[in-house]
């Protein structure tokens, strides 16, 4: 009985009711089941509704469209549709083209394959526009460019974040150049958004492909995408015919995307209203902060009772070699696990949009007492399966690159830079080379010299030659009590000038590399004390002792604008 109410009712997803042909027959509502086309098992309606269109049996996402998005993360009865009705023309007299557009627009109820409008996401402001792929699948004419165009014009006048969700096939072959244009007139409009420093977000759906994702879908600031959304430039299916070979499993996928540095993050469907949200308050009232205002730091605040420790734990005065292995022990916290103790609300974000997204370097952003920061750490691995991910905390050029990418934006959104350095140095593998290794951090050293915020500094473990300055070009640079900063590894030293890497003890004692020396030096400007050596049980104590460091940090530079702090920047270095 249950099979031929399947064969019955395996139709449209819509609630239409059936009137049955006897009165002892009951009533069955038609579309209640369908079945999925990814998983072929049968599926509940309302199952599929009550859960963001995901299948429940496979976790297959549906596309959805532009309405029903809107419902989906708009508050309810804020969204204000702009350019609801625009006159068609037919640019190149394309036979056919004005009645398949007639057609899609009486199947849909949509006037063309994007809506814009402007509505509140938890309550905060933005401009939406969301692609419908029921619409000639979405492809970009001259119309959907026009709205998009107009839509970010618009938010840029009002001072408003974008959100766009896209969803193509590309650009719509019945308008030919015409089309083409629009990936011009968009990407022009998003350019200038930027340049007047509001946020804008793309959201990457199934499909993105050809000229969307060749202009306004991968021009975020931020890029989201959904889970297994095909991604690309060039469809799947004109690869394979144009070289004549099958693409490997998940190719172009967001995974695969996300891998290669091209999309921040992957957000499940349930979770994309929230991160929006989050990503909105973060970016809210950009470039309008005081951080010298916000963090002043009052005297009962002080500091936490930690003090130096210049001898171990057996009694034995501490040389430059016990700080270098107290530096590399497996139980001292990583770059995460400050983040974790000092900042609230971490969003990471990832990739180089040119190559990969590199596990040696995290980054993203927090809140830190209520305010947003830009936060980049160089990561080491815990167990030996994470230290290969991690490439043991040494990064690679896309991972500089990536730190760079936040630096900038940071900048644009007036977000100050805080860096925890521990590396035992720059990536030195002939791929790291091949994709040009000096360039990446010698690029850094160039850009960060004139950023226009603050940018803090923090060896935390090891800091080794130009593979930790990469990320050390910083207004101040501290140093944890047991960290280490030095132009190479004490067993490198001694190999390069006396041909026995066993001297290393000696090494690092005439290297001075240790926070005392350097502090002597005048090569950084505060030492982090530990009682005890920094471990995860007692990193509550010292974030403590760091958070009211880094509010005295941000009192000071947060005060100073732009030019004063590229300035000081350029003076710190110049005198050494």
């Amino acid at each position: 009985m249950l099979r031929d109410m399947f064969k019955k009712t395996y139709t449209r997803i819509d609630m239409r009711y059936r009137t049955s042909k006897s009165e002892d027959e009951p009533n069955i509502p038609e579309g209640l089941w369908r079945k999925c086309n990814k998983c072929g098992q049968p599926i509940y309606v309302e199952d599929v509704k009550n859960n963001y269109y995901v299948c429940p049996k496979c976790g297959g996402y549906f596309r959805v469209h532009a309405r029903r998005r809107i419902e989906m993360v708009v508050d309810d009865g804020t969204f204000e549709e702009w350019d609801k009705e625009m006159e068609f023309s037919n640019p190149l007299d394309f036979p056919g083209y004005e009645k398949k557009v007639l057609a899609a627009r009486e199947k849909t109820g949509l006037n063309e394959a994007i809506v814009t409008g402007k509505g509140t996401i938890d309550g905060f402001p933005a401009v939406v526009g969301v692609c419908d792929a029921r619409f000639l699948m979405s492809s970009m004419g001259h119309i959907v460019g026009e709205k998009i165009t107009r839509a970010v014009e618009r938010a840029t006048e009002e001072k408003l974040p974008v959100i766009i969700f896209a969803c193509s096939g590309g650009a719509r072959m019945q308008e030919g150049m015409v089309s083409l244009m629009q990936m011009a007139k968009t990407s022009a409009a998003l350019k200038r958004h930027q340049e007047a420093g509001q946020l804008y977000i793309s959201v990457l759906t199934d499909p993105t492909t050809g000229g969307v994702t060749a202009s306004f879908a991968m021009l975020g600031d931020i890029i989201l995408a959904e889970p297994k959304a095909l991604i690309g430039f060039a469809g799947p299916r004109v690869i394979e015919q144009t070289i004549g070979q099958k693409l490997p499993e998940g190719f172009q996928r967001a995974e695969f995307l996300l891998e290669h540095g091209f999309v921040d993050k992957i957000v499940e469907r349930p979770e994309l209203k929230t991160t929006l949200a989050k990503l909105l308050r973060m970016h809210e009232g950009t470039g309008k902060m005081d951080f010298g205002k916000d963090f002043q730091v009052s005297q009962k605040d002080g500091n936490p009772n930690i003090s130096h420790s210049a001898v171990l734990s057996g009694g034995k005065e501490k040389s430059a070699w016990d700080t270098i292995l107290l530096s590399r022990r497996a139980d001292r916290p990583t770059a995460l696990d400050y983040i974790e103790a000092i900042f609230d609300e971490f969003i990471e974000l990832h990739g180089d949009r040119y190559f990969k997204d590199d596990g040696a370097v995290v980054g993203g952003i927090a809140l830190f007492h209520g305010r947003p920061v830009t936060v980049i750490g160089q990561q080491k691995g815990r167990s030996t399966k994470d230290n290969i991910k991690r490439n043991f905390g040494m990064p690679s050029p896309e991972g500089y690159r990536k730190a760079l990418r936040l630096m900038k934006e940071a900048e644009q959104f007036g977000r100050p830079v805080v860096c925890f350095i521990d590396t035992p140095g720059a990536f030195c593998g002939l791929e790291a080379e091949e994709r040009g290794q000096g360039e990446a951090i010698a690029r850094n050293l160039f850009e960060m010299v004139s950023l226009k915020v603050p940018v803090l500094s923090i060896v935390i473990g090891e800091g080794s030659s130009g593979g930790a300055l990469g990320m050390a070009v910083a207004n101040e640079v501290w140093m944890m009590e047991n960290s280490v900063y030095s132009i190479l590894s004490p067993e490198g030293f001694a190999s390069i000038l006396w041909k026995d890497s066993k001297k290393a003890p000696e090494a690092a004692r005439v290297m001075k590399i240790t926070a005392r020396d350097l502090k002597n030096l005048n090569l950084i400007e505060r030492i982090i004390p530990e009682k005890d050596p920094v471990n995860l049980e007692n990193l509550s104590e010292i974030a403590a002792a760091m958070d009211i460091s880094i509010r005295e940090f941000f009192s000071v530079y947060g005060a100073m604008n732009g030019e004063e702090l590229t300035a000081q920047r350029y003076e710190r270095f110049r005198r050494m």
